[in-house]
């Protein structure tokens, strides 16, 4: 029976408000500094502070699990297939939306285990908003410090033919349109932060969330977690599964966030 890691969430929602913390110190003083990488994506001192604090933290918390983080991901898939189970950390997820102060951004943990997340935490350190789940035990938000209510996806009725998406601000609206069958009426949310728009999906405000371009799979695992715990599912664009942890790149293939999988997905989503 595969060990229960629950009593851990309090524990890593805490470690994620408190990077989400700095990072907001750091924007609201505006003293950073913007590097670019050698994927040409941007990253600034917030990530990397926000990133050391976290894997001290979580070392400290669970000296045994492995953390793997976006700032520090140069790791083979010889060494990572031997992990049973991993922390998975994007520090400061909308490294574009810190630059351009729209204030979407998020800090994102996730705990992997035999390559499925079972426990995620998006913490949003503008709006003070936390989501969390871990698997079989639903997925709850939590609007700055009080209770956790439980969230779940909007499910259709039958005649419904219109679908609010969200979508990037960062990306061309006619490469999404260009995906989508015309029969249907699309109602578009441009948001920041890719977990973000995937909490959005998670909590009923949104039907989906499509992401075509490059992402890692720190950007999805968390939310993976909590979309699927609150009735949804996050699938590549040929409608498969995501994987984790078992290729050498780190890098997903487009995605869609779905609330409702019961929709037409196949004939809705234009694949190629």
């Amino acid at each position: 029976m595969a060990q229960d890691f629950s009593y851990l969430i309090p524990e890593t929602i805490q470690i994620a408000r408190a990077a989400g913390k700095l990072i907001l110190e750091i924007y609201q003083n505006g003293q950073y500094d913007e590097y670019t990488k050698t994927d040409e994506t941007p990253v600034t001192s917030a990530d990397i502070a926000a990133h050391d604090q976290i894997i001290d933290q979580l070392s400290a918390l669970t000296p045994e699990i492995p953390v793997l983080s976006e700032e520090d991901a140069d790791i083979s898939l010889a060494l990572r297939s031997q992990w049973p189970r991993y922390w998975l950390v994007d520090p400061l997820d909308g490294t574009q939306e810190f630059i351009a102060r729209s204030g979407d951004f998020a800090t994102i943990i996730a705990l992997v285990e035999d390559n499925q997340p079972i426990m995620g935490v998006v913490y949003a350190p503008v709006s003070g908003v936390t989501y969390y789940a871990y698997k079989d035990q639903g997925a709850w938000k939590i609007s700055g410090f009080d209770e956790s209510v439980p969230i779940s996806t909007y499910k259709h009725g039958p005649d419904s033919n219109s679908i609010a998406m969200a979508i990037s601000r960062r990306q061309d609206l006619n490469n999404i349109t260009s995906r989508l069958s015309s029969e249907w009426n699309y109602e578009m949310m441009p948001l920041g932060s890719a977990a973000l728009k995937a909490c959005v999906v998670a909590e009923g405000a949104a039907d989906c969330y499509l992401r075509l371009g490059p992402t890692g799979e720190w950007d999805t695992a968390a939310t993976q977690c909590i979309v699927t715990e609150a009735g949804g599912k996050i699938l590549n664009t040929k409608l498969e599964p995501l994987s984790y942890n078992q290729r050498e790149t780190l890098e997903n293939p487009n995605f869609i966030v779905l609330g409702d999988a019961e929709l037409p997905w196949n004939e809705i989503l234009v694949r190629g």
